[in-house]
């Protein structure tokens, strides 16, 4: 979520639904060094609490100078980010790499926890391959050293985020009797429907949500309404979506300048508008004008054009599909 959950989007998440949220990963060399990308990930807002700070690193005196530069930032929570698995991270031994070295894992992991009176939560993977899936051991030893709660992808750091995520472990970790902290699940939830299938089957604390919030941060809200009514609520309509989409683009410019702040948003335009017929051409626009002020005419013209469009639930959908091959059935018959 490297450039994307960054305050901007956050406060979004958190007005539609989002219980606890944690910032972009921040280097740890990056933030002990000053630079100024990683201190400005450091901001947060009232509005988004309560909130933690996630970083990554390798060097143990690194990572604990780190911790404090985060205390003093005041969040209600340090995450440790043991589950990146980009490349340039991970050869350095940091995010998922370290799963290459568990001891090593433990031993940073251990440090963080005792230097900081902060709550200490770890985010990781099953796994640095399918030949080390050691997370249920991993798990019960970061525990057993001090962390609050633990959030786990059901992917290998080989896999990236290819295939379906294995959430089979996740369940095993969470129904280990030794286990006490909370136990998060991630991978592949998207939908209220899927959400409850993983907490009924797995019994998992909570679920993170990362790919599924891009340019729609409406998936907590809609989440929250399944797992109390058993009803899939209807999408967040063409009006809704421009207002959140300008309210995005505002803060983004207001926070990052009008430079990136346009830049930044174009990953979140497509999910926005996703499934408007003929909006290919409108969005093209959207990710390569540079002037602030036209792309927001921009996103008002979209509003314009397709005022009156409904977005549907998918049990709507799949009816409307139904109904359609029923309708074709009985043309063909006569």
């Amino acid at each position: 979520m490297e450039d994307v959950s960054d305050p901007p989007f956050r406060v979004l998440c958190k007005k539609f639904g989002a219980d606890v949220m944690y910032t972009e990963f921040i280097s740890s060399e990056g933030l002990i060094r000053d630079a100024w990308k990683s201190k400005q990930k450091l901001d947060i807002y009232p509005e988004e609490r309560p909130i933690g700070i996630q970083i990554f690193g390798s060097n143990l005196d690194s990572m604990i100078r780190t911790a404090e530069i985060v205390e003093e930032a005041q969040p209600e929570i340090l995450d440790i980010n043991y589950g990146c698995p980009v490349k340039k991270v991970t050869c350095k031994m940091s995010g998922a790499g370290i799963l290459q070295d568990i001891p090593r894992m433990v031993r940073l992991t251990k440090a963080i926890v005792d230097s900081t009176n902060l709550p200490v939560t770890v985010k990781t993977r099953l796994g640095w391959d399918d030949q080390t899936k050691f997370i249920v051991d991993v798990a019960e030893r970061l525990q057993d050293i001090g962390i609050k709660a633990i959030s786990i992808h059901g992917r290998t750091r080989k896999q990236m985020y290819k295939g379906e995520a294995d959430w089979t472990l996740i369940g095993e970790i969470k129904n280990n009797p030794r286990m006490h902290i909370p136990v998060f699940g991630n991978g592949d939830v998207n939908s209220g429907p899927k959400a409850l299938e993983m907490k009924n089957r797995y019994g998992i604390d909570g679920i993170m949500i990362g790919r599924a919030a891009i340019g729609y941060p409406w998936i907590f809200r809609e989440i929250k309404h399944f797992l109390k009514t058993g009803e899939q609520m209807r999408p967040a309509q063409i009006e809704e979506r421009v207002e959140a989409a300008k309210e995005h683009l505002r803060f983004s410019i207001e926070w990052k300048g009008p430079v990136l702040g346009v830049l930044e948003m174009r990953r979140h335009y497509t999910n926005y508008f996703r499934g408007l017929p003929g909006i290919k051409e409108q969005r093209l626009k959207l990710v390569t004008t540079k002037e602030q002020e036209e792309v927001f005419s921009m996103l008002d013209g979209i509003g314009k054009r397709y005022a009156g469009y409904v977005y549907l639930t998918k049990e709507e959908q799949e009816a409307e599909k139904e109904a359609e091959k029923a309708k074709k059935l009985i043309i063909s018959n006569s």
